[in-house]
């Protein structure tokens, strides 16, 4: 069963860094393009950075020169540096994971983990 795994969030002050994990199952992180999403309270859930296979990142503007993306595939581990974090990061983060057979997409999700950061 495929599986997501996410670790690394909790309280930062403004200005201060956290490094969120996401392991997931050997069955698709080879083939898969991961990317990291976030909900805030009241919000939509929002995109804020992607990586494909071979390792090209693209980033939400909002998120662009402070936070990024990178991958371990023989780890099978995505990773999401963020720095100078602001207090509207503030939210819950999603690693995603969707690979593709054939014409069809498949997605899996993780459980989220928190990030507040206070002003």
């Amino acid at each position: 069963q495929v599986q997501l795994v996410e670790s690394g969030g909790g309280l930062v002050q403004a200005g201060g860094s956290l490094r969120l994990s996401c392991a997931a199952s050997e069955l698709i992180f080879s083939r898969a393009a991961m990317d990291w999403y976030r909900q805030a309270p009241g919000k939509q859930r929002e995109l804020v950075a992607s990586i494909i296979s071979d390792g090209s990142p693209n980033y939400a503007d909002s998120v662009k020169g402070r936070f990024t993306i990178s991958r371990d595939n023989a780890k099978n581990t995505v990773y999401l540096q963020m720095n100078a974090l602001k207090p509207e990061d503030t939210a819950v983060y999603y690693c995603h994971g969707r690979v593709a057979a054939g014409i069809t997409w498949y997605n899996y999700w993780g459980q989220g983990t928190q990030v507040t950061v206070s002003s």
